[in-house]
């Protein structure tokens, strides 16, 4: 009976913490571009992002709308903003109509909105479909 309990605490432990890493591996430090951790925050649109250090997190509240794409696409990976509408066009977004940008799934309106999206990459992409103003249009922080 111990044997069984232990087996299974070990694997809620090894559950727990895969659990716990997947989520770290979505939040990336809009400042530096690296893991962020969880316990270095800074108060952003209502609710917080995560950076990687102390430095990072003077930067960012120095000047927040130069990280804000980035910033705002971590919100999305993490959960605490999700899409409602076409960054583009502000319309009701057709599922079949998706372009993945750093891992994370977003949808468009049509494929006119998603070629352009399409056409984009890297950090461009990111500005283009995450900057504050695209990011008004499309998604809504959830977690506060």
């Amino acid at each position: 009976m111990r044997q069984v309990l232990s087996i299974a605490a070990v694997l809620a432990v090894v559950a727990f913490a895969g659990q716990a890493f997947a989520a770290d591996a979505k939040a990336i430090c809009p400042v530096a571009g690296k893991p962020a951790k969880d316990s270095v925050t800074a108060d952003y649109k209502g609710t917080t992002v995560a950076l990687c250090c102390g430095n990072c997190k003077k930067a960012f509240e120095a000047n927040p709308k130069k990280f804000a794409a980035k910033a705002n696409l971590q919100l999305v990976a993490t959960g605490k903003a999700k899409q409602v509408k076409c960054p583009f066009a502000g319309k009701p977004v057709n599922p079949a109509q998706s372009v993945k940008v750093s891992g994370t799934e977003v949808k468009f309106c049509c494929g006119g909105c998603k070629g352009k999206a399409a056409k984009a990459s890297g950090d461009e992409q990111i500005k283009l479909i995450f900057n504050d103003k695209a990011f008004e249009k499309g998604f809504k922080v959830t977690e506060k």
